[in-house]
């Protein structure tokens, strides 16, 4: 009885972990403006995302949910967000496990 409790102990743990899943010209925006930017995502600025980079950031899904950023991600679309001169529909495609409403990137390129 043991090792069948402790079988499905594993299986369960398996289950919960994170999917690895990519997102394809994701709109990307800062974690302060998430709710009001989720309506119409590409209107909001490179400028803003800047001024609330201490908040940090994520994506819009197709499906409307927000993703955050774990502190890579935050690293990586800052870094890609400083050295952009787009000023609005910041999009980008990235990759990394989720663990519920965070994002763990692996991978992030603006377009």
């Amino acid at each position: 009885m043991r090792k069948f409790l402790f079988v499905i102990a594993i299986m369960a743990s398996f289950a919960a972990m994170a999917a690895a899943e990519t997102f394809n010209d994701a709109p990307v925006v800062d974690v302060a403006c998430a709710k009001n930017a989720a309506k119409d995502p590409d209107a909001h600025t490179r400028e803003c995302a800047l001024q609330c980079q201490k908040s940090g950031f994520g994506i819009v899904t197709s499906d409307h949910k927000f993703l955050k950023f774990d502190s890579n991600g935050n690293s990586l679309v800052l870094d890609a967000l400083k050295k952009s001169d787009k000023n609005a529909h910041l999009r980008v495609d990235v990759s990394g496990d989720v663990h519920g409403d965070t994002l763990k990137v692996t991978s992030l390129k603006l377009l």
